[in-house]
């Protein structure tokens, strides 16, 4: 019989730890341990030890919290290596109590990482490079990330939903470029905002917590969250126009699971 550590890494949010952890380390390479490496303490500390009493008291026992140790990696792949550790600490905390602050009878309603990103950015001005994505890295990267990507969409069952995403996205960029002026969309094809689009669609996106689990109901929350994001890149062209798209399709999904209990 396997241990139970062997077990959770074999769970979808165990091999979403090792895929980070290999993700990290390969962009370490450009980005230097003693620059991304405060960010990274910060961001996982704040969010696990705060999650770490939480479920102590809620479940009255200690467990790890796989969640929130995730949530703090993404934030802080997302974030610029350049800001302050503590930037990154205070959003992974506004993170982990979102997920009980916002929630609907089952699960919590907005992606934490996504939600306090969003809102660190009105606090601190923060910057977002996406470095986790591996952008500064030789192209070959972009196939690792690419794989790495399908494999955890695969595992979570959410391919199809990645795949109208990255679609409709797409889609609606070109269409611009043919239509009008290609300088203005040309940033969204090449790095880092093609590396930072695959990593949102792979692990953001796929949320299981908030995104819906049968296909039907994928394919609509991808193109939903396809449309916004083009929306919000070109009427506001905020830095986190991928991270408010996917609030948005967390707020439909959080609805339609609503009224699906009514019926």
């Amino acid at each position: 019989m396997a241990s139970p550590i062997v077990r959770f890494f074999r769970t979808p949010k165990g091999l979403l730890l090792i895929v980070f952890a290999f993700l990290t380390a390969l962009a370490v390479r450009h980005q230097q341990l003693g620059e991304v490496g405060p960010l990274l303490v910060g961001a996982v500390l704040a969010a696990g030890l705060i999650d770490f009493f939480i479920i102590r008291k809620r479940n009255t026992a200690w467990e790890f919290p796989s969640g929130a140790v995730l949530t703090g990696l993404i934030v802080a792949m997302i974030l610029s290596p350049y800001e302050p550790w503590y930037v990154a600490a205070v959003t992974s905390a506004i993170a982990v109590v979102s997920k009980y602050v916002f929630r609907s009878r089952f699960a919590n309603i907005f992606n934490p990482a996504a939600l306090a990103i969003v809102i660190t950015f009105y606090i601190f001005d923060t910057g977002q490079s996406w470095w986790g994505a591996l952008p500064e890295l030789e192209p070959i990267a972009i196939v690792v990330l690419f794989v790495t990507g399908v494999f955890i969409a695969d595992r979570v069952n959410k391919v199809p939903m990645v795949l109208i995403f990255l679609g409709i996205y797409y889609a609606l960029f070109t269409l611009t470029a043919l239509l009008g002026d290609p300088a203005h969309v040309a940033e969204i094809y090449r790095a880092p905002d093609l590396h930072a689009v695959l990593y949102f669609a792979f692990f953001i996106l796929t949320d299981p917590p908030t995104s819906p689990v049968k296909y039907p109901h994928q394919l609509l929350y991808g193109a939903i969250v396809a449309v916004c994001s083009y929306a919000f890149f070109e009427v506001i062209g905020a830095v986190y126009y991928l991270l408010a798209a996917v609030l948005i399709g967390n707020m439909y999904e959080a609805g339609r699971r609503w009224y699906a209990m009514q019926q």
